[in-house]
C-alpha cells in the first residue's frame, strides 16, 4: 500500500529548489576555479603575479560596495513580504547602484591591469585571475539584470504581480553573489600577501 502525502505536508516551492540546485552547481563551479587558480599560484612563474599587480586596497573600497548589497537586498525582501512598495523600491536601487560600483571598480582594475601588460594571456596567473573574476563579474551583472527588471516592475507598481518565491530566488542569488566574493576575495587578493 502506497503512502499518502498528509496535507498538511508542504512540498518545497519548485522555483526556489531549482535556483538552490543552479547556486549549488555554480558553486561547483567556483569552486574549480578557484582551486585551479591556488594551484597555479602556488607554482614557480615568471612575470607578473598577485603580490605584484593587484590593489587589495582599492579592491576592497568596491568590494565593500557587494559586501553592502548583501545588507540592501535583505532589507527589500523585508519590504517586499511587508507590502512596503517604497522600502522595496528604495532598497532594491540602492542594492543596484552598489552592484554597478563594484562592477565600475572591477572594470577599472582590469584597466589597470591592461595598461601595466597583464592580460589573461600575460602568464598562468593572468589567465587564472581573468578567468575567475570574470566569471564572477559575469554573476554579477546577470545578478543586476535580474534586479533591475525587479526595481522596474516595483517602479510602474506592479510589484503585486512578483510571486514572493520569484522575489525570494534573486534575493539568494545576490547572496550567492556576495558570498562567492568574500572566498574569492579572501583566496585571490589577501592570501598572497600573507602567504
Amino acid at each position: 500500500m502506497a503512502d499518502k502525502i498528509s496535507p498538511d505536508r508542504t512540498l518545497p516551492d519548485k522555483t526556489k529548489l531549482g535556483v538552490g540546485l543552479f547556486l549549488f552547481s555554480e558553486a561547483w563551479f567556483f569552486l574549480i576555479l578557484l582551486l585551479t587558480y591556488m594551484y597555479f599560484h602556488s607554482l614557480p612563474a615568471d612575470g607578473p603575479s598577485a603580490a605584484s599587480s593587484l590593489n587589495v586596497m582599492h579592491t576592497l573600497v568596491f568590494s565593500v560596495c557587494l559586501f553592502l548589497s548583501s545588507a540592501t537586498i535583505h532589507l527589500a525582501a523585508g519590504s517586499f513580504r511587508k507590502g512596503d512598495r517604497s522600502g522595496v523600491n528604495r532598497w532594491l536601487g540602492l542594492t543596484v547602484a552598489l552592484g554597478a560600483i563594484f562592477l565600475f571598480g572591477q572594470a577599472r582594475e582590469y584597466l589597470g591591469l591592461f595598461a601595466h601588460g597583464v592580460t589573461i594571456s600575460t602568464n598562468l596567473f593572468g589567465s587564472t585571475f581573468f578567468t575567475l573574476t570574470g566569471f564572477h563579474g559575469l554573476h554579477v551583472l546577470v545578478g543586476l539584470v535580474a534586479l533591475m527588471a525587479l526595481l522596474g516592475i516595483g517602479m510602474s507598481g506592479r510589484l503585486g504581480d512578483v510571486r514572493p518565491s520569484g522575489f525570494e530566488c534573486v534575493t539568494m542569488y545576490w547572496h550567492f553573489v556576495d558570498a562567492v566574493w568574500v572566498v574569492i576575495f579572501t583566496a585571490v587578493y589577501v592570501w598572497p600577501l600573507i602567504a
